[in-house]
């Protein structure tokens, strides 16, 4: 039986309060479905499978003082159907349509009121159907909004609704493509255990900082090298930001293909799909006359922290890095080279724990600290970029196979630009939310992105 109450953990908090209303901290999904849904299949599974996840049934209430944190608490009231919405797309029902109505959706905020998620079933697309999925990022984080989902989804399309299929554990090297690359993270023994899950201990207990003096030192020192970074330059993806977000996905490209180019060039997946973003970003700002001499501007990456065999958890799990992104170089190898130099330049630092156990002293923090904190950290980036394995395999929806999945994530610190990379069955897409009026085209970044992987594919292929 799920408690009536349940105190937010410190991490979560910080998410929470990180809600604004030109930067809503929201989780936005996409599932393609190849035909259209039972409806009332869909409603029962949602009723068997999500509900049974306490967060999906409480609200978040805030405490009567400002210190500590929030507690979720039952709703009362709750109402499965208040949180689904059963629309469809005029004729001919095309993807830029749909690209319409979830620009529109990563704009709405959630109602606070209620349990923080909502679901629009789409009819009507491309002969097909898609779930739209938004979830608050204080319920949890890219990781865990892709546990939520595998629970949503069957091996088969005529799997029984009361059957949740849980993924078998996957080996480290097969874990999202992002946490792949930053495994040693995971290797720093007492710093991670200090960091990650003792930083709000130490805030309560002062004694408990002595036994981490090490790794804290070490934090200390990442975090002030942050400080001491110049702000990130003035480019059309930085400015004041808007209500409005739009949306826009890339056409798929084959796992296959990346494969290929890792191969011909020394390089991991990761190091490849920044690249490509990397060059897709250079070719809009040359497209618009920008001054690219010298140019590179930071994203701001997560890195998931969980263990490898951890099943559903959620809540907030994950650290921040910094990758400066070389948009001045235009060879597509010697920016893919550069790349990677950088990745492998931050694989071993402990960067990722320290900004875990930051978010953790944010969350039991006045908002006021917390927003001041974050407009500084926020100052030294321009995107927020994103990339996590989903599953390998086809899976279906309530009878529906799933065609494609993307995913959008929230732009902490008022950021105007995220990149998300999501991969799906043998195939990986890339999504992009940009603020309206900064960049009201979105569609045009992920066009240049695809323009530059090819670039990078064809001379990988003359090389193999």
């Amino acid at each position: 039986m799920t408690a009536k109450t349940k105190q937010m953990s410190p991490v979560d908090s910080a998410w929470l309060h990180m809600e604004d209303p030109t930067n809503l901290m929201m989780i936005t999904g996409v599932s393609l479905l190849d035909k259209p849904i039972d409806f009332e299949r869909f409603r029962k599974t949602l009723e068997v499978r999500l509900l049974t996840l306490d967060r999906f049934t409480m609200r978040v209430v805030e405490p009567r003082i400002p210190v500590g944190t929030p507690h979720w608490e039952v709703d009362p009231n709750f109402d499965l159907d208040v949180h689904i919405h059963h629309v469809a797309l005029p004729p001919p029902g095309d993807m830029t349509q749909l690209q319409r109505l979830v620009s529109d959706l990563a704009s709405t905020p959630l109602d606070f009121s209620k349990p923080l998620w909502h679901i629009h079933l789409v009819e009507n697309v491309a002969g097909g159907a898609a779930m739209v999925m938004r979830l608050h990022h204080c319920i949890g984080d890219g990781t865990a909004m892709n546990a939520v989902l595998f629970r949503l989804m069957d091996f088969t399309r005529d799997a029984p609704i009361g059957e949740v299929e849980e993924p078998a554990p996957q080996e480290p090297k097969r874990r999202d493509l992002i946490s792949t690359v930053f495994r040693p993270v995971r290797t720093l023994g007492n710093a991670i255990r200090y960091l990650a899950h003792e930083g709000g201990e130490a805030l309560r207990h002062p004694s408990r900082i002595v036994e981490g003096a090490g790794a804290a030192t070490e934090a200390a020192t990442i975090l002030g090298r942050v400080l001491v970074m110049t702000p990130d330059p003035n480019t059309l993806f930085k400015g004041p930001l808007g209500v409005q977000k739009r949306v826009a996905w890339s056409n798929n490209v084959p796992l296959a293909d990346i494969k290929t180019v890792t191969k011909a060039f020394d390089a991991k997946v990761n190091d490849v799909m920044l690249s490509a973003v990397a060059g897709g970003l250079r070719d809009y700002l040359l497209e618009r006359e920008a001054d690219l001499r010298d140019l590179e501007i930071r994203a701001v990456i997560p890195v998931d922290l969980r263990a490898p065999d951890k099943g559903i958890e959620l809540g907030n799990a994950f650290g921040l890095v910094f990758l400066a992104l070389p948009l001045s170089i235009a060879d597509p190898f010697e920016r893919l080279r550069e790349t990677k130099k950088r990745m492998d330049a931050i694989k071993q630092s402990i960067e990722a724990v320290a900004f875990y156990s930051l978010l953790n002293v944010f969350g039991v923090t006045p908002r006021q600290v917390e927003e001041q904190a974050l407009n500084i950290f926020a100052s030294r980036a321009t995107a927020v970029m994103t990339n996590v394995r989903g599953p390998g395999q086809a899976l279906y929806m309530a009878g529906s196979k799933i065609e494609n999945i993307m995913g959008w994530v929230p732009q902490a610190g008022r950021l105007g630009l995220g990149v998300s990379i999501f991969s799906y069955d043998g195939k990986v897409s890339v999504g992009v939310i940009t603020d309206a009026g900064l960049v009201p085209d979105p569609e045009h970044v992920t066009a240049r992105f695809r323009a530059r992987f090819d670039e990078m594919l064809a001379i990988a292929t003359e090389r193999n």
